[in-house]
């Protein structure tokens, strides 16, 4: 039987839009010849057609660039998040994983063999630059990148800090293309960044990388030694442009507000393929009230945090509709080859709901208004509006995502401001009712 490891990501970082259980081998039970020798004589077709490229085209083609975009193109057939890694692209998981990497700034997924921004990371060159969430990346330094793969074209955009990198995007919205030089460094992304607010406690939560929950203590730890416990209204976690992360961080976080009970669980092609993730007693927060604020750039590991406290009502949801990225993608080692990236299960909130294509909706919807610069740009977008995609369980017209937009400004943030207001005097006004069809209380056994 094959060894499982299971660690490791929820989220959208360089593309890779995924949840991770890492897989150290295959197992041929798993993966019958139900085809008899038809995969044979079809993989025979195959090889025919490499080497006659190889020894007869007009020039000598890259051979392994060759079945690099082979490999690719079964995977991508399959669903967006599915990809080859190689052994660059592997090493640069796992440092992005660590919180520190060089290049941009940028979380990206592959959508029609563009590259598609999922989130710029606060305080980078891609931030600073001007880039925003659903812009698609048509050129790198003057090159049209159709045709490279998702590896390929972040390569490039790595670098030596310092170094300037020419970009063209296209905006929905904006007629002509949009030209930006951005200079790379070294990114060290703070996974969290908090403040006290008078008598409250925010918290954002950027990605979740190997320090976030430790970071996430020690936040609130220095809050409530800056604000006795009797004044402490509660806390607002804003998980808003967060493109997601490691699982087992999102899993820690979700664990930290609560005492009990489920916390996500990945479902399988089989009905014994099922894995649960349970909270332990002992909440950070004492029991203190809390907001938890979401928007169309909240992914995967933030959308499992979001639907767990909203499950078990310890939190209130506000803001709009999340990214809907609830597949999970193992990443299966190839030795010196790189890494396999599948898609192997989904992933449900404590109730059972699939977020797949449909996201979490908040229990408050408030809509951030748009500056006048990007009042005609299009910020909705979510993983239903991404070709190929897997169809959530309870996916349906309307789709998932929302507008992926957050003010610089706290003074002109009104998701912020909103809850900010509610938690100091209305909370009884707001607090899901205990018959909602988000209760934990209405899970069927």
């Amino acid at each position: 039987m094959p060894r499982k490891i299971p660690l490791v990501f929820a989220g959208a970082i360089f593309g890779f839009a995924s949840m991770v259980t890492v897989q150290i081998a295959a197992s041929s039970e798993n993966n019958p010849d139900r085809d008899g020798g038809g995969v044979y004589r079809q993989l025979a077709i195959f090889g025919d057609i490499f080497e006659r490229v190889r020894t007869q085209y007009f020039t000598p083609p890259d051979e392994k660039k060759l079945i690099e975009n082979a490999i690719n193109g079964m995977l991508t057939s399959l669903d967006p998040h599915s990809s080859y890694m190689n052994a660059e692209a592997a090493k640069d998981m796992r440092a992005s994983t660590k919180g520190e990497f060089g290049g941009l700034g940028l979380e990206v997924t592959m959508e029609n063999d563009l590259i598609r921004v999922i989130a710029p990371i606060d305080d980078t060159p891609a931030s600073k630059a001007g880039i925003l969430a659903g812009d698609q990346i048509i050129k790198i330094n003057g090159v049209d990148i159709r045709g490279q793969t998702l590896s390929e074209t972040v390569e490039k955009m790595r670098g030596e800090a310092g170094t300037i990198l020419k970009l063209t995007l296209i905006r929905k919205g904006i007629d002509k293309p949009i030209e930006l030089s951005v200079i790379r460094a070294i990114i060290k992304v703070k996974a969290v960044r908090y403040r006290v607010d008078k008598d409250i406690g925010y918290v954002r939560i950027i990605q979740f990388t190997e320090q976030t929950y430790n970071n996430l203590k020690k936040a609130i730890a220095d809050i409530q030694s800056k604000v006795p416990d009797n004044k402490l209204k509660g806390y607002v976690l804003d998980l808003r442009l967060n493109p997601g992360g490691l699982l087992d961080q999102a899993v820690s976080v979700s664990d930290a507000f609560l005492n009990k009970g489920e916390i996500v669980s990945t479902r399988g092609r089989e009905k014994k393929d099922v894995m649960r993730f349970d909270a332990h007693s002992g909440d950070l927060t004492r029991g203190k009230p809390i907001f938890v604020l979401i928007n169309g750039g909240s992914a995967s590991a933030a959308e499992i945090v979001a639907g767990a406290l909203q499950d078990h009502r310890r939190a209130t949801i506000l803001g709009t509709q999340s990214f809907g990225k609830g597949s999970v993608q193992s990443i299966i080692p190839l030795g010196e080859n790189g890494a396999l990236r599948l898609t192997t299960a989904l992933y449900y909130t404590p109730l059972g709901r699939s977020i797949q294509g449909k996201g979490i909706a908040p229990d408050i919807t408030i809509e951030q208004p748009l500056p006048n610069a990007l009042k005609d740009y299009d910020v909705n977008y979510g993983e239903s509006e991404l070709k190929g995609h897997i169809k959530g369980n309870e996916e349906d017209k309307r789709g998932s995502g929302s507008a992926a937009y957050v003010p610089k400004n706290p003074k002109d943030d009104v998701q912020l401001n909103e809850a900010l207001k509610l938690l100091r005097g209305k909370i009884s006004n707001i607090t899901v009712p205990q018959n909602s069809k988000n209760s934990v209380a209405n899970l069927k056994n």
